[in-house]
């Protein structure tokens, strides 16, 4: 990290924490993004363009959605507010938005409207060969406006920020944004605007607006080649448009944040830059909520310019989960063993990540209270038998459950440490329940591992895992190691000495 001392890093991970709960209202474009993955071969004889042989395809929730499922990875609950087709793709999004948690949405469905879907064609190494959408750009219908504005009055009251996230589909380019601004104005919430379009006018009163380096001159009319003229353009807008402050995303050359007479730039995170679809989501679902947790511009914009190096380091549409972000602040010599270490929605997205690269998934779990010869000798197999290995881990409340109150000997969080440290693990995420069956059927990995001491009708998600096609490997393990037995030597031979 660039920007902070190790005492400002504590101030942000404070802020992260009071994330979890806050509650937004988002309003804006929705829509799917489907990527299609493929072999690439040969060229086409028809024309000089290549032929791809899909073999997988996935579909994310893309625009404004993907703003709210970074919200729901943060941990935060959601009011989404938006307009879809009454077609496959609106259904889509319907089922996408159900499977977020601590999301309620209110999807105007019209018979007028083509949901957008945004296609991208990719070889198998992740490189983008084509995009191909369907869309309806159009205002509103008078009955659809009257609709969204119904949800967003009755919304408006229980949330603690608001985000307009326009992309130029309809929903905002009417009188929406001026509602919506007009509304939180008056209940005295803070408005955090990501932009589209050079009508900035909609956007008057707003908190905080977010456009990218190419948005800000579209809107102005004014260079934006050096950073003097940057500034100038960003000041000019704030004026003409009567906004608190303007947060300008310059890519891989960071951010700048113009609150009132106060300038601060803030440099990029330096990470390998994979994708950056999607990272202007994440910035405003970030400030979002640190603004909602009682941050202020600058801390927030720090909080969002990390998440922003997160996302940009993987493919796709990603999310920052909390851990993520945790472990980018962290400074001290674990920093990587610590990275390895994730939640669940952290898990969710490493995994996809993996997959889109063409790796396969591998899962094993356990207390792994004392590592021993046994346990080495099990992750070694299962690493074998998958490019990626994640761990689950039973929490100590679970192991005590399992084994007993003198259990574990280690804490969670040593064990967790321990684990990460090793290269044959690539993941470890806790678990509180007696059982890793919820981690496995959220996971959904190629490869489930157990040791050769259990059967294969013992193992919890081997129907599951083989009924979509996956495997399960009973791994070989050394003989004469347990914990149990380590522990029990231990007690032995102090006996032994006293």
């Amino acid at each position: 990290m660039t920007h902070s001392a190790a005492s400002d890093s504590d101030d942000l991970a404070a802020l992260l924490a009071r994330f979890a709960g806050r509650s937004v209202l988002c309003v804006g474009d929705v829509m799917v993004d489907h990527s299609l993955y493929g072999d690439v071969k040969r060229i086409s004889p028809e024309a000089p363009v290549p032929v791809v042989r899909i073999t997988r395809e996935e579909s994310e929730l893309g625009g404004a959605g993907n703003v709210v499922r970074n919200l729901a990875a943060l941990g935060a609950r959601c009011a989404f507010v938006a307009a879809v087709g009454d077609d496959r793709a609106g259904r889509d999004v319907g089922n996408m938005l159900a499977q977020l948690p601590g999301v309620e949405p209110y999807l105007r469905v019209s018979k007028r409207r083509e949901t957008t879907v945004k296609s991208r064609f990719f070889s198998q190494d992740g490189q983008q060969l084509l995009r191909a959408d369907r869309e309806t750009v159009a205002e509103l219908s008078p009955e659809g406006l009257k609709d969204l504005e119904r949800a967003v009055t009755a919304q408006i009251a229980e949330c603690d920020a608001v985000i307009l996230s326009d992309y130029g589909k309809g929903v905002l380019t009417g009188s929406l944004a001026a509602m919506v601004i007009a509304c939180a104005r008056k209940a005295n919430k803070p408005v955090i605007v990501d932009p589209k379009g050079n009508d900035y006018a909609r956007y008057r009163g707003a908190t905080v607006i977010t456009p990218n380096r190419a948005e800000l001159a579209d809107a102005i009319k004014l260079p934006v080649d050096d950073e003097e003229r940057l500034v100038a353009a960003a000041k000019s807008l704030r004026s003409q448009i009567g906004i608190d402050a303007v947060l300008v995303t310059r890519s891989g050359e960071g951010m700048t944040l113009l609150d009132k007479d106060t300038l601060t730039h803030l440099p990029a995170e330096t990470r390998e830059v994979a994708d950056v679809t999607g990272a202007g989501d994440t910035v405003v679902a970030t400030l979002t909520l640190a603004i909602a947790s009682g941050a202020d511009l600058l801390s927030a914009a720090r909080l969002a310019n990390i998440a922003a190096g997160i996302v940009v380091g993987r493919h796709g549409t990603a999310v920052a989960t909390p851990a993520d972000i945790a472990a980018a602040l962290r400074q001290d010599q674990r920093a990587d063993a610590d990275n390895k270490v994730s939640d669940r929605g952290g898990m969710t997205a490493r995994a996809m990540e993996w997959r889109r690269q063409g790796l396969k998934v591998g899962f094993t779990n356990g207390c792994f209270d004392l590592l021993h010869p046994g346990h080495i000798s099990l992750l070694r197999e299962a690493r074998a038998a998958c490019d990626k290995l994640v761990v689950g881990l039973n929490s100590d409340a679970s192991i005590k459950r399992l084994k007993g109150p003198d259990r574990p000997v280690q804490n969670e969080s040593a064990r967790a440490a321990v684990m990460a440290s090793l290269s044959s693990v690539d993941l470890v995420v806790i678990f509180g329940e007696d059982t890793p069956g919820a981690l496995i059927e959220v996971l959904r990995p190629d490869v489930l591992v157990k040791g050769a001491d259990y059967t294969r009708s013992q193992v919890v998600g081997g129907d599951f895992v083989e009924n979509y096609g996956g495997r399960v490997v009973l791994a070989e393990i050394l003989p004469s190691h347990s914990t149990t037995a380590t522990i029990a030597a231990a007690k032995t031979a102090k006996s032994a000495k006293s």
